[in-house]
């Protein structure tokens, strides 16, 4: 005699109470995941926050002095170059913190700095005034050859010989 059985193909027989545990241990981890990320970004945050990602603005000019124009003219014609660029500066990049300018003035082939001009965006916004934020060298008038006298270039002196 032959027994005829039917054989499952799995030795494990599925029983409801393990489907449902099985289900609860599954889904248990996947809530803990997700309720957790945010309270770990936010101490994540805390200990070490993002990094800022503002700079400074670097800006040379270079002016040139007219014939007419004295040493005080240069001077305000720099302040209002000087000023001008830290406005654009700071109204061209919303990252930019703080703001560096040297302003060179030439007069006939010599060059010299004359300001600079360093300011951070609170400064600028409470007083946007080039000369409260301005440091100047005290040397570029002498270095620019703006003596006292009449003459802006001191004159080399031709020695002519007669024959």
């Amino acid at each position: 005699m032959s027994k005829i059985s039917a054989h499952l193909p799995s030795s494990i027989t599925p029983f409801s109470v393990i489907s449902q545990i099985a289900r609860r241990i599954r889904i248990v981890p996947l809530i803990v995941l997700l309720i957790s990320t945010v309270p770990a970004w936010f101490l994540m945050e805390a200990i070490a926050p993002q990094v800022v990602r503002a700079y400074t603005a670097r800006v040379d000019l270079t002016i040139d002095r007219l014939p007419e124009e004295n040493y005080e003219t240069v001077l305000r014609k720099a302040e209002a170059a000087a000023r001008a660029a830290a406005q654009r500066s700071f109204d061209q990049d919303i990252l930019v913190t703080d703001v560096s300018i040297i302003v060179t003035v030439q007069n006939y082939g010599a060059i010299a700095p004359v300001l600079t001009l360093e300011v951070s965006r609170p400064q600028w916004r409470s007083r946007p005034d080039a000369q409260n934020w301005a440091t100047y060298f005290k040397t570029a008038r002498s270095l620019l050859f703006f003596e006292n006298s009449s003459n802006p270039v001191p004159a080399a002196s031709g020695v002519s010989t007669q024959k």
